[in-house]
């Protein structure tokens, strides 16, 4: 099968990568579904931990296969599966959150990581949910109820517009932020107010939307304005929570999570509840997402289309960080349309 691979990540992913022509059809346990993939999705967790100094020398199996986010079928179902062979099905690929492996033909997928595509989805779609949609979801939908005013730093990236969707499906009052080019587009993703950051300070917005009515729940998407964070109980619910989902993996932003985690308000430590992230495997979760999008109450929002001779580029794109929604490779969608 084709396989992108890296052992090395100097001078960055992209320029690593090479494309394997005879890889060997990965082994499934007994938990995992062997799928053929039609398509993967990117998200910078497939290349921002990898290019960490020494991680990828320790912490990743080489030669490896970056990629999360995918849709296919089943070629073998995992054992105690009510997934059928040759059902359309999406979801996170592999068994490690580093190098998930979609970037090939055929990869392996855990139970609780996969669900079915209702009829109806694209599959080039529900590719994009794996990681951000699923992310989204678990970062508003647990705390939040109909009526709630969300506040969602971010909102035209991969995990913004799903956040953006996911929380008017709730039934929440959604504010956001953007550049000021992606204005009309987070208004028509359904937000009711958006914060063009290159024009205000993001934080005298919301201090000054507080005298109204505090927020209910804070998602922050981007996880660069430290003072966010810090500030946070001036605009946000004394039971609310801020959700610190974006972020860099970088000692600075170690030393800023530590401080969060341990410092009290008094010591310089955030005075709100300032809460991190990391999504759960739910395909519970997965498959509400999903009829919301057979619904129509939810939409994949796809940048930019790669074809698979092209994931290098696919990467590139990703790294510029000016992507609106998601980027796409499509690994075998019209393949599969000839052989379905």
């Amino acid at each position: 099968m084709r396989s992108w691979q890296y052992s090395r990540t100097a001078g960055g992913l992209e320029k690593n990568l090479t494309l394997n022509p005879s890889a060997p059809l990965p082994t499934p346990k007994p938990d995992q579904h062997l799928v053929q993939v039609i398509a993967a999705a990117l998200n910078p967790v497939d290349y921002k931990p990898a290019e960490v100094p020494g991680l990828i020398r320790f912490a990743i199996s080489k030669p490896a296969t970056p990629g999360i986010d995918f849709a296919g079928t089943i070629v073998r179902p995992a054992n105690d599966s009510p997934l059928k062979a040759g059902q359309l099905v999406f979801g996170a690929s592999g068994a490690t959150p580093v190098a998930g492996g979609a970037l090939r033909d055929f990869s392996v997928s855990g139970l609780k990581s996969t669900a079915a595509i209702p009829e109806g989805v694209d599959p080039i779609d529900a590719a994009t949910v794996g990681v951000a949609g699923l992310t989204a979801y678990q970062s508003i939908v647990p705390h939040v109820k109909h009526g709630d005013k969300i506040f969602i730093n971010g909102g035209s990236g991969g995990t913004g517009v799903f956040g953006i969707q996911i929380a008017k499906a709730v039934g929440c009052h959604v504010t956001t932020t953007c550049s000021t080019r992606n204005v009309d587009f987070c208004k028509e993703m359904g937000a009711d107010e958006v914060v063009d950051y290159k024009k205000e300070k993001v934080l005298d917005v919301l201090l000054l939307k507080a005298r109204e009515r505090r927020y209910d729940h804070v998602v922050d998407n981007v996880g660069s304005d430290e003072e966010l964070a810090l500030r946070c109980h001036e605009f946000m619910r004394s039971d609310g929570a801020m959700v610190i989902v974006g972020g860099e993996p970088s000692l600075k932003a170690v030393t800023q999570m530590m401080k969060r985690k341990l410092l009290p308000g008094f010591l310089g430590g955030p005075k709100g509840n300032v809460v991190g992230f990391w999504p759960e495997q739910k395909p519970e979760d997965l498959q509400q997402i999903a009829e919301w999008m057979k619904e129509g109450k939810v939409k994949a929002v796809v940048d930019t289309k790669f074809r698979f001779e092209e994931a290098p580029k696919a990467i590139e794109k990703l790294k510029t960080g000016r992507a609106r929604g998601k980027i796409v490779v499509d690994v075998a969608s019209e393949t599969y349309k000839r052989d379905s």
